[in-house]
């Protein structure tokens, strides 16, 4: 045995390690097919239908500005832009094709811009929210 000058207890420990290193490759190995990609983080949030192949994000981790304006929408104002609440055209065509006026915008506050910025929290009738901090280019669905 290779653990003869180790204690027993540790002996033990080490050879389960093995076993478990040997199972885990022989898993990976054979059958010829690609390993399959990790599943995004959600830390047990699940992601609803709407946000299905989609980038997600837990509200608890976006920024505290977007946080800020996720709880303005929620109580329906007062909003710090006019702009605010408008319609979002999405034409940019990133969110799913609805009809127009189901989507509408809110901005959310980057510290140091003089003007809206780029960031945004974007809402759709069926409940969905979406954030931006590209000005639109990419959108993560918001689990809440």
């Amino acid at each position: 045995m290779i653990f003869r000058s180790v204690p027993g207890s540790l002996s033990r420990v080490l050879g389960a390690l093995f076993l478990c290193a040997a199972l885990v490759g022989a898993a990976g190995c054979g059958g010829g097919s690609a390993p399959a990609a990790p599943a995004p983080a959600r830390s047990g949030a699940t992601a609803p239908a709407w946000a299905k192949g989609m980038a997600t994000v837990r509200a608890d981790a976006l920024p505290q500005q977007a946080r800020e304006v996720l709880a303005l929408i929620d109580k329906g104002g007062p909003y710090a832009y006019r702009q605010d609440g408008t319609v979002f055209g999405n034409f940019e065509k990133v969110l799913p094709k609805q009809k127009r006026g189901y989507y509408h915008e809110y901005t959310v506050r980057t510290p140091g811009e003089r003007d809206r910025g780029a960031r945004r929290i974007v809402t759709g009738e069926g409940g969905e929210f979406y954030y931006t901090d590209d000005h639109y280019e990419t959108f993560k669905a918001v689990l809440r």
